[in-house]
């Protein structure tokens, strides 16, 4: 039996590579998949996990809001804060059932508690945490139990931090690209987009005397979150194509319009409930937005080989000799590399 000779490219592309140069006699394929199936699986979630982030980073964000104005003595805005997180955390549950397909799925995510899993982590966190709100909201509502009640409103607020961000995490654990490459940024777009929404709901709850805080609180996550979103999408660079394109692009555009507009008109003239209401309604909308096209993107770029295969052999590329700049070169391959979808 014969076996054939390296060829003359073979030798000089393996010479190259134990210099740590890269090889640039053989050109790169084309990134295709087998019978145009995506080189990953893309996530098998409904756009009830989407809401579900929505409503989930509200619920959280709203428990903290609630706790800080207890402290503070602002007891009117921290029993609007309160029904607003026992509203958000309310929807949570039947929206995350919904897409598992049967209840008992959800009992059984409570059966262990592993550290290591953000699902079980989280699961655990909004369990409790909608425990806290309940006893809290039962607790001011009905005058019983006073001491059980703030402590359960403290528990809750120290939580609430953690359910606002959580999700984030969970996303950025999973192999989609848009979702992992991001994981440096998305925490920061979440708890943002959170707070903003918390601050927004209890302006439109509260009375305008009683809700500056709250009119805080969403201005200041209204930056946050557009400030962080500008940053991953720049770092991001082509891989972050579907926050930019398609659905998701529309979404991300409305997220930023809404907000920013929701946050001026509070600046400007939130302390009149004409102008508060139609203004903590758009925030609302704006960081659902944002949710929604975070979701879809993630969605997008697992479809498309582009952005799976171009930066793994951007890294694969630089061998020993780390780049300076990842950004760059992942962009670079990507973006020549056609567009293979079907």
């Amino acid at each position: 039996m014969t076996v054939a000779a390296p060829s003359v490219h073979a030798k000089h592309d393996y010479n190259m590579r134990s210099r740590g140069e890269p090889a640039t006699m053989v050109p790169p394929a084309e990134p295709r998949s087998y019978y145009g199936r995506p080189v990953i699986k893309p996530p098998v979630w409904k756009d009830q996990i989407a809401w579900y982030f929505f409503s989930g980073g509200l619920g959280g964000a709203s428990m903290t809001l609630a706790a800080g104005a207890r402290l503070s003595g602002n007891d009117v805005l921290a029993r609007r804060a309160l029904l607003a997180s026992m509203s958000g955390l309310s929807v949570g549950p039947p929206l995350l059932i919904t897409d598992l397909g049967r209840p008992w799925r959800f009992a059984n995510m409570l059966r262990v508690a592993k550290p290591t899993s953000p699902m079980s982590v989280g699961t655990w966190v909004f369990t409790t945490l909608g425990t806290c709100a309940g006893a809290a909201t039962a607790s001011d509502v009905l005058g019983i139990a006073r001491p059980a009640g703030r402590a359960a409103e403290l528990l809750g607020g120290v939580l609430g931090t953690v359910a606002a961000t959580y999700t984030a995490v969970l996303l950025s654990d999973t192999a989609v690209p848009v979702w992992r490459d991001a994981r440096a940024e998305l925490p920061f777009v979440f708890a943002g987009s959170s707070a903003a929404s918390a601050g927004a709901a209890a302006s439109l709850l509260t009375p305008p005397r009683a809700a500056a805080p709250a009119r805080r609180l969403c201005i200041l996550g209204v930056a946050t979150e557009i400030t962080a979103a500008k940053l991953m999408r720049r770092r991001l660079g082509a891989v972050g194509t579907p926050l930019r394109d398609g659905k998701a692009g529309v979404f991300a555009r409305a997220a930023t319009a809404l907000s920013a507009a929701g946050a001026l008109l509070l600046a400007g003239g939130g302390r009149r409930r004409s102008i508060a209401i139609p203004a903590s309604i758009a925030v609302l909308a704006g960081s659902a937005c944002e949710r929604l096209a975070i979701f879809r993107a993630g969605f997008a770029s697992s479809l498309d080989p582009r952005f799976t295969v171009g930066p793994q052999r951007a890294r694969l590329s630089e061998g020993p000799r780390r780049r300076t700049s990842y950004r760059s070169s992942a962009e670079d391959d990507v973006a020549s590399y056609p567009d293979t979808r079907s």
